[in-house]
């Protein structure tokens, strides 16, 4: 079992910036890829960022593309996601999931993903 924290949700004002936290604990090296998701009121779960633990490719939805960016320090089990010109549209919960499947295809399917953590608010006044 893989436990996920995710840290540094908060409040900010339109075209502001933040950078979330997901760190792993337990049994980190059967996640293969780690990825990040988020849900806003009234609306289903969407697909953000992934990252693959031992390369560093990456995948984004295109409405971040060029705007976030997603890492990952295999030292500290620590997965960012990097969140830049934030745009009122960008509220939601935030979530860090692991999914211990070799393939990086297929990474913006939720079912998918094996382990979640448990989300950040994520807030953008305009």
């Amino acid at each position: 079992q893989v436990q996920l924290v995710e840290s540094g949700g908060g409040l900010v004002q339109a075209g502001g910036s933040l950078r979330l936290s997901c760190a792993a604990s337990g049994r980190t090296f059967s996640s293969n890829t780690m990825g990040w998701f988020r849900q806003a009121p009234g609306k289903e779960r969407e697909f953000v960022a992934a990252i693959r633990w031992i390369s560093g490719t990456t995948y984004y939805a295109d409405s971040v593309k060029g705007r976030f960016t997603i890492s990952r320090d295999n030292a500290k089990n620590t997965v960012y996601l990097q969140m830049n010109s934030l745009k009122p549209e960008d509220t939601a919960v935030y979530y860090c999931a692991g999914r211990r499947g070799n393939s990086f295809m297929a990474v913006t399917t939720i079912l998918t993903y094996d382990d979640w953590g448990q989300g950040t608010q994520v807030t953008v006044s305009s």
